[in-house]
């Protein structure tokens, strides 16, 4: 059966919000990811990668959807669909946006497409990002994220569910490897004012859901990566494109592998996320 989809009406008002890069919140960053907060600096350029902090939901608890999300910018339909995961992402930085600058987010749906698979009816939903300062009319920086809701998982498709059996390990230019652990996973969590609760609770995440663990927020695994670029491999991007193909659960290696590819257009290089098992999870272009 051929997946049938219908489009909703087109995109949505832009909800504004006038955020402070601030400069107490970027060293919660550099905290979480275990560097020293005395090393930020008001002035500095926010490292690439750490603008999820001026895109967090402000969404009110008595319009969470049932499983905790809150929308990023502007709150997430339910559509009768309680599961969530995020399918991909695109960033184009045009420019550094200072830590202590004064930022204007303009959020807004882009498209909702709903479908209908053999597995039952799904939608697709984009929701777009642009940060400009204050101080100049053209864009630091445009995000759009893409979102599948998903109907609720069939009765028997629990935790149980065996997992597929290991794959080769991955070989590349670059390698590393991170351990995302409870801790991680909630600091992302609230400097994003991210409520979903299949990041936070494990009896949510294994019984409704049908995780066997704590789900690594697909934004936390972007991070990962491009900190991967930043800190040890000393590359700025100036796009990003991510598909997330895969889960990656709470406690597990997670295994990170970059390597570069010239092109003409002064090259760019290939990130990939791999679970515990060597199965691939995330992968990421990035045009410099």
């Amino acid at each position: 059966m051929h997946p049938q989809a219908t489009a909703d009406a087109g995109e949505s008002a832009a909800v504004q919000r006038e955020e402070t890069c601030a400069l107490s919140t970027v060293r919660r960053v550099a905290a979480m990811l275990d560097l020293d907060p005395d090393g930020v600096l008001a002035g500095q350029a926010l490292p690439r990668g750490w603008q999820f902090v001026l895109l967090g939901a402000d969404t009110r608890r008595s319009a969470l959807r049932g499983d905790g999300f809150p929308g990023l910018g502007v709150p997430m339909p339910d559509l009768g669909l309680p599961r969530l995961m995020l399918g991909s992402r695109t960033v184009a930085f045009h420019g550094d946006i200072p830590v202590g600058a004064s930022v204007v987010r303009s959020s807004g749906l882009q498209s909702l497409v709903r479908k209908t698979t053999a597995s039952g009816p799904m939608a697709v939903v984009k929701i777009a990002h642009t940060l400009r300062l204050a101080s100049s009319s053209e864009p630091a920086l445009v995000e759009t994220q893409t979102y599948l809701l998903l109907p609720p998982r069939p009765p028997g498709a629990g935790a149980g569910a065996a997992e597929a059996a290991p794959a080769a390990a991955p070989q590349a230019a670059h390698l590393k490897t991170a351990v995302p652990d409870e801790t991680l996973l909630f600091q992302y969590s609230a400097l994003g004012f991210n409520s979903h609760r299949i990041h936070l609770d494990r009896d949510h995440a294994r019984t409704v859901e049908g995780f066997p663990d704590l789900v690594v927020n697909g934004g936390l695994c972007t991070l990962l990566l491009t900190e991967f670029l930043r800190r040890d491999l000393g590359v700025v991007p100036a796009a990003l494109s991510v598909r997330h193909l895969a889960p990656l659960y709470c406690n597990r290696p997670v295994t990170l592998t970059a390597d570069p590819e010239p092109d003409a257009s002064g090259g760019h290089w290939r990130l990939k996320a791999y679970d515990d098992q060597n199965h691939l999870a995330v992968e990421m272009e990035v045009k410099l």
